[in-house]
C-alpha cells in the first residue's frame, strides 16, 4: 500500500488554506480565480451552507462551471437572486451581511492595505492597473478580509504606491476612529506561509509556513522586518480528498491550480 504524501502545487496549497479558513462561514463576497475554487471547496467540505456572492449582482452562486469573470452567466443560473449591483452593495455589503470578502492586490503594506490602481506616481504611472472596482467598498464593509497574493518583495513592500483598499491604515484603531463598520485584514494566504493581524498595532505577523518553505525563503519576499508568531507552525498540507476535488471537480483543466 503507497503511503506516500501525493505532491501538491502551491496554488492548491494556497486553495486549501483559503478554504479551511472558511470553516463554518455563511456569506463570501468572491471573484473568479483562486477564491473562487477555494470557496466551492469550502462548500464541499467545511463550510456546506456557504453562500457566494459577485459583484455583479449574484447572491448564492452554483455555477457549474468555473466562471471566466464576475459578469459570467454561469454564476446566475441556479442562484439564490440576482439583482442590480447597487442593490447588491446597499442591502449586503453596506448592510453588514457579508462575513468575509476575498481580495487581493498588486501591492500590500504591513497593516494590510492594498494597491490595485497604479505602481509609481498616479499621474505618471509605471504601470496603471484595473483600479478599485468593488475592492475598495468590499474593505470597508466586509465582516473580515482574507487575502491571496502570491509572496514577492514587489507584492508586500514598504509604502503603497497608492492606497486603493483600507486594511488597518496606519494601524492600531485607526478603523475605528474613521468609522468603518468592517472589521479590517484577518489572513493573508500566500504561496509560502500565512499571516495574521493578531497584534496590538494590527501589523501583519507570520504564523505558518507551509511544507517545505524555509523561514528566511519568506523573509527574503518582504519588504519589511516582518513580525512573527511566538511560535510558528507549519500548515497542513492539502489531503487527498480535498486535491481529488480540486483537480477532477473544480479546476480538472488546470487553469488556476497549477
Amino acid at each position: 500500500m503507497n503511503t506516500q504524501p501525493v505532491p501538491f502545487a502551491a496554488s492548491e496549497m494556497m486553495i486549501v488554506a483559503a478554504a479551511r479558513a472558511l470553516a463554518g462561514a455563511r456569506t463570501v463576497f468572491v471573484g473568479v480565480g483562486l477564491p473562487n475554487i477555494a470557496c466551492n471547496l469550502a462548500q464541499r467540505t467545511v463550510a456546506p451552507h456557504l453562500e457566494l456572492i459577485y459583484e455583479a449582482g449574484v447572491y448564492g452562486a452554483r455555477p457549474t462551471r468555473l466562471p471566466l469573470s464576475i459578469g459570467d452567466p454561469a454564476l446566475v443560473s441556479g442562484s439564490l437572486s440576482a439583482m442590480s449591483q447597487a442593490d447588491l452593495f446597499s442591502f449586503y455589503l453596506q448592510g453588514g451581511r457579508v462575513e468575509v470578502g476575498f481580495l487581493g492586490g498588486a501591492q500590500i503594506d504591513r497593516f494590510g492595505n492594498l494597491n490595485t490602481t497604479v505602481i509609481s506616481a498616479y499621474a505618471k504611472p509605471k504601470v496603471r492597473l484595473p483600479g478599485s472596482g468593488g475592492a475598495c467598498e468590499i474593505a470597508i464593509h466586509a465582516q473580515k478580509l482574507f487575502y491571496i497574493m502570491r509572496l514577492s518583495r514587489r507584492a508586500f513592500v514598504q509604502q503603497l504606491d497608492f492606497v486603493t483598499s483600507p486594511g488597518f491604515l496606519a494601524g492600531g484603531d485607526a478603523r475605528e476612529r474613521l468609522s468603518m463598520p468592517g472589521g479590517g485584514p484577518r489572513l493573508v494566504i500566500t504561496d509560502k506561509a500565512l499571516f495574521d493581524f493578531n497584534t496590538p498595532d494590527r501589523e501583519m505577523r507570520l504564523f505558518s509556513l507551509h511544507p517545505g518553505v524555509a523561514l528566511e525563503d519568506v523573509l527574503d519576499n518582504i519588504g519589511w522586518p516582518v513580525k512573527l508568531a511566538q511560535t510558528l507552525t507549519v500548515t497542513a498540507p492539502p489531503t487527498d480528498a480535498e486535491l481529488r476535488c480540486i483537480r477532477q471537480e473544480l479546476d480538472p483543466a488546470g487553469l488556476y491550480r497549477q
